[in-house]
């Protein structure tokens, strides 16, 4: 861990994992085996973190987040070795909203916002917004259902209202779109 980076009460750092200067993570978070922490970073409460994820410049990851192993962020929407961009003005912002899960392996293209619970699948390469309590899969990745902050699939069938295991109440406003009512 660098000098100048900040780390919470309870955060736990597994081995091989590099925290950069400028870098906040919040209380009782899990940052897994191999991986790196960009400086400017920052990291909510309670935030999970699985092994070989880079969290690059520019990521903000808010309360409760969830990365999967192996998952990745970018952070420049142009890339090229020959001019790099390496300064904060060139990174184009990415915010991962509370309680939103990213899956192994998954991708997540610079400049999205994951809304609050938002799921995506192992594997799903984002390359746009995801709605609230929205799942997504695929490749690019799109909308496939709906899912509860507490991990319950969302079924409405005719119903606008369901209550989920932990029982709170969300309505479906759209195709696209759920909102928590409790």
């Amino acid at each position: 861990m660098d000098d100048g980076a900040q780390v919470g009460e309870g955060s736990k750092i597994w081995h091989f994992s590099h925290i950069s200067a400028g870098a906040r993570i919040g209380p009782g978070c899990s940052i897994g085996q191999n991986v790196f922490v960009a400086a400017g970073v920052q990291i909510g409460t309670g935030v999970k973190i699985q092994n070989n994820v880079s969290v690059y410049e520019g990521v903000i990851l808010e309360d409760y987040v969830f990365c999967g192993p192996s998952m990745v962020f970018t952070n420049v929407k142009t890339p090229r070795s020959e001019f790099p961009r390496n300064t904060s003005a060139d990174y184009t912002p990415t915010l991962v909203k509370r309680g939103a899960s990213i899956g192994a392996n998954a991708t997540v293209v610079t400049g999205v916002t994951l809304h609050e619970g938002a799921f995506v699948a192992a594997g799903a390469v984002v390359t746009r917004d995801v709605p609230a309590y929205t799942i997504v899969a695929g490749v690019p990745a799109r909308a496939i259902g709906f899912m509860s902050a507490s991990g319950d699939v969302l079924e409405f069938g005719q119903a606008d209202t369901v209550t989920d295991s932990a029982g709170h109440t969300y309505q479906k406003l759209s195709d696209t779109e759920v909102r928590r009512l409790s």
